[in-house]
């Protein structure tokens, strides 16, 4: 979200799953997590509490459905012809892609895939122990950001057997 795209996305895909109503109904499910997540000006545990409060209890299937759909919206919509223009040249070069985000798998995963991204690391919600098609309500390892993002893109390049690849990474944050 701004580096890819022109504005954040997990609001407004946040917004399409339970609407503005639900972000509300998000933070009331867990209020003293709120208020301390808040308190303590933690924007991972308050990412925890809103994404897992949407989720929570809906089924996969349709979640992943309207993630397909946003994904398409975002692709029409959101993405900076200058990057884009950058991620087609590294394409062109037979670079490998990968996109690592605190955007959330649901759209993350159909949006790389369109755009001929080899792999999306991002933020993903855990599914329910008892129901494993529908979605629990915390966060699966976290958010993926600041140093999360690193410690995944480098687990990423062990698991592809080249943990000293030369990287080319861009950003719109630390």
């Amino acid at each position: 979200d701004g580096t890819l795209t022109v504005r954040d996305c997990v609001r407004p895909f946040l917004e399409r799953l339970g609407g503005r109503s639900g972000l509300l109904v998000a933070v009331g499910r867990r209020p003293v997590a709120t208020v301390m997540a808040a308190a303590q000006r933690d924007r991972d545990a308050l990412k925890d509490v809103v994404v897992g409060g949407v989720f929570r209890g809906r089924r996969v299937a349709d979640v992943e459905a309207e993630g397909r759909s946003f994904a398409s919206y975002v692709q029409t919509r959101f993405l900076r012809p200058d990057m884009m223009g950058r991620l087609r040249w590294h394409q062109k070069m037979g670079h490998r892609t990968v996109l690592v985000s605190a955007s959330l798998r649901p759209y993350l995963d159909p949006l790389a895939s369109a755009l001929g991204i080899e792999r999306a690391l991002c933020t993903d919600v855990e599914r329910d122990e008892v129901d494993g098609d529908r979605y629990g309500r915390h966060l699966v390892g976290g958010n993926c950001r600041a140093e999360e993002k690193a410690s995944r893109l480098r687990a990423w390049l062990d698991e592809q057997g080249i943990p000293g690849a030369e990287l080319w990474a861009y950003g719109d944050s630390r």
